[in-house]
């Protein structure tokens, strides 16, 4: 995530509408605090992860997400 970032909020928002708190944990990293994640992540946020897996960006993909979901329910 980025400071001041609208798609960010919104994505954060969406999350937490859409889906059980019970069912996720969500860690905000700011790119812009390092180095590595901006030269990675700066065209391309908010970036919603899993681990290292890429869920989506700039907007929710709430369909990925729930196979990511539906993954973790199965292991």
């Amino acid at each position: 995530m980025r400071r001041g970032c609208h798609l960010c909020e919104d994505m954060q928002q969406q999350i937490a509408e859409l889906l059980p708190p019970e069912s996720f944990s969500l860690e905000l990293i700011d790119i812009d605090s390092d180095p590595a994640l901006k030269s990675r992540y700066n065209e391309w946020v908010p970036v919603l992860m899993s681990g290292d897996t890429e869920i989506c960006h700039h907007f929710l993909d709430l369909k990925s997400l729930r196979e990511v979901q539906a993954g973790y329910n199965t292991q």
